[in-house]
């Protein structure tokens, strides 16, 4: 599906199904009451859901994460055969929040649809410790007159955000030092330097954004 926040970009909720991975010992199946069709018993096997995205017009999906985005979790009753399968939807349900669904206990008397949530661009993030860390965008141009971001600290944390060249130079009045320190948990925030959040000045300039993070994580980052 088009992501809403993002329309250019697809997100995929798919399956992983992996055939003949049995974790369900037969004393514990005695007590669980999975169902069988025919030659067919759903205990053979596990699964779990993954994460994909693509763009539109491309016939290809990007695995940038081969961890599982659900796992099946603790009890035996979901590492059986085709359950953990998400169901079609990816909903806001609240200003922060985000909604998908997945199926549990499959070919069980408990079978039922689980609701997950996440916050609005939570898929992932790019996450530092409390030592820190920094992250350096390839090139990139923009339009726009500010940066917003999507991000989350801990008390003791922080997020600051520097503007360079195509050369990776910090550009001057842009830099780490003159960011206005960011602290909290904010879907859009715009970032400030010495009190200013206009980039209009760069709008179609080739940049690359620097990131310094402490204890904290980046979901998202847009210029509007």
């Amino acid at each position: 599906l088009p992501y809403f926040r993002a329309p250019h970009i697809y997100v995929a909720l798919p399956a992983r199904f992996m055939k003949g991975r049995r974790v369900v010992s037969d004393d514990e199946l005695a007590r669980m009451e999975v169902a069988s069709y025919g030659p067919y018993v759903y205990y053979n096997d596990c699964s779990d859901a993954v994460f994909m995205s693509t763009r539109a017009g491309t016939t290809v999906y990007d695995r940038t994460f081969m961890e599982a985005f659900v796992r099946p979790g603790p009890g035996q009753n979901n590492w059986v055969s085709r359950t953990n399968f998400p169901v079609h939807g990816l909903l806001q349900t609240g200003p922060e929040e985000l909604s998908f669904y997945v199926s549990r206990d499959y070919a069980q008397p408990t079978w039922h649809i689980r609701r997950y949530t996440l916050r609005v661009d939570g898929f992932a993030s790019v996450n530092a410790p409390y030592h820190g860390g920094e992250m350096v965008t390839r090139v990139l141009t923009f339009s726009g007159a500010a940066l917003e971001i999507n991000f989350a600290t801990s008390a003791a944390g922080s997020v600051q955000v520097e503007i360079r060249d195509a050369e990776n130079h910090p550009l001057p009045g842009y830099t780490v030092a003159d960011c206005d320190t960011l602290v909290g948990d904010a879907i859009a925030r715009r970032v400030s330097w010495q009190g200013k959040t206009d980039v209009a000045r760069f709008v179609g300039t080739p940049v690359r954004l620097r990131f310094v993070l402490r204890d904290a994580d980046l979901y998202a980052i847009k210029f509007g």
